[in-house]
């Protein structure tokens, strides 16, 4: 089946169409993405410094599992699926800071390493053993300063899939959206700009779009260019003292930025909430936990302009993969690698191809990890 979805796709991006349409608008390729992208690769949690504590722990979805991220009293991290072994009840919600597990059905709690310490109530148990009842664990890295998981227990490492990819800053503000379009459109979108000089007249004010280049890495690619050199209609960046425009997407769904200013690391996670729906937050981490007065006004670009131009473009996407029209586009490939070439979407719907091609194969039997 994903031989359809494939068609016209080259190895080449000079010669190469895009995906089919079909991968944007038919449930099956989104319940396909749940288990071998979102199921078999690593995915952002959040900063290390959100987990730094004993006891501290984050709760969360990936691919629609519920897990929770805890620090236990030694100082190693872990990560569980979010459901208690008695009745299947979720645990813990939130962000918080806790002693040990208590799950709020039936009160069995676990200490923080996911082993059951006590069970109400089950003493008179025939066969019973606590010391035999784990919480289910869930691989768990941090990397970079960031904290990362993997629902596959036979993943390879993240540091042997990304490079050095890295920073370590102070969480600072969020931003959140709801969009209507499938989570490739905002990839795809992401991964271009192609589409600047006619959709962000600000943001090519502010990056100098004749020094943009994009380069593919095995499972990343990297975006960058100099800016925030001169005059801008996009906000004030007279005391900058990162000029430049730098972006790293990391596959399938994370995407790390850095943006003219002071020092700072933005970090996008793209998260599918059905065929035709993204969840998106954006995490600023900055250097003090609160924004300086030029840095409110990047983060007002960001959210009041930047980000209202892309999610028109998606949606209106969206809308347009759901009609008779459209199946599928060509690539635009410039050779030099500039900011103008579609060639790393060329790059994700390549490695979205082998996603596919692995759930036809599988019948049960996954490939290895990719």
């Amino acid at each position: 089946m994903s031989d359809s979805i494939g068609v016209g796709y080259d190895a080449d991006p000079a010669a190469s169409m895009s995906l089919h349409t079909d991968a944007y608008t038919d449930p099956h390729w989104y319940e396909v993405e749940q288990t071998e992208v979102f199921g078999r690769t690593w995915q952002w949690v959040g900063h290390g410094e959100q987990l730094r504590t004993p006891g501290s722990y984050l709760a969360f979805d990936v691919a629609g599992q519920p897990l929770v991220a805890v620090r236990d009293g030694d100082g190693t991290l872990r990560a569980f699926y979010n459901v208690c072994q008695h009745r299947a009840h979720h645990l813990l919600a939130g962000a918080g800071t806790a002693r040990a597990i208590t799950c709020p059905y039936h009160a069995w709690t676990y200490d923080l390493t996911g082993q059951l310490r006590s069970a109400r109530k089950t003493e008179h148990l025939v066969d019973f053993d606590p010391a035999a009842i784990c919480l289910e664990t869930v691989q768990i890295e941090e990397f970079g300063g960031f904290v990362f998981v993997n629902l596959d227990p036979a993943a390879a490492p993240l540091a042997e899939w990304s490079g050095d990819l890295g920073a370590e800053l102070t969480f600072a503000h969020r931003l959140t959206y709801d969009i209507a379009s499938n989570w490739k459109n905002v990839i795809d979108n992401f991964l271009e700009c192609y589409h600047c000089h006619i959709a962000h007249q600000d943001f090519v004010s502010l990056v100098d779009m004749d020094t943009y280049e994009v380069t593919t890495h095995g499972i990343y690619s990297s975006h960058m260019a100099e800016a925030g050199t001169s005059a801008n209609s996009a906000y004030d960046i007279s005391d900058a003292t990162v000029t430049d425009h730098a972006v790293w997407w990391l596959w399938p769904n994370t995407c790390l930025m850095r943006y003219p200013g002071r020092g700072n690391l933005i970090v996008l996670n793209v998260i599918p909430a059905g065929p035709g729906r993204t969840l998106e937050t954006y995490d600023f981490f900055l250097e003090t936990a609160e924004p300086d007065e030029a840095e409110l006004e990047s983060i007002r670009y960001l959210d009041e302009v930047l980000q209202v131009e892309d999610i028109a473009l998606v949606e209106s996407v969206q809308r347009g993969m759901r009609t008779p029209a459209f199946t599928q586009g060509r690539i635009v490939h410039d050779p030099a690698g500039s900011g103008l070439s579609e060639h790393a979407v060329h790059h994700f719907h390549g490695l979205l191809l082998d996603a596919y091609r692995r759930f036809d194969k599988s019948s049960g039997n996954r490939e290895g990890a990719s």
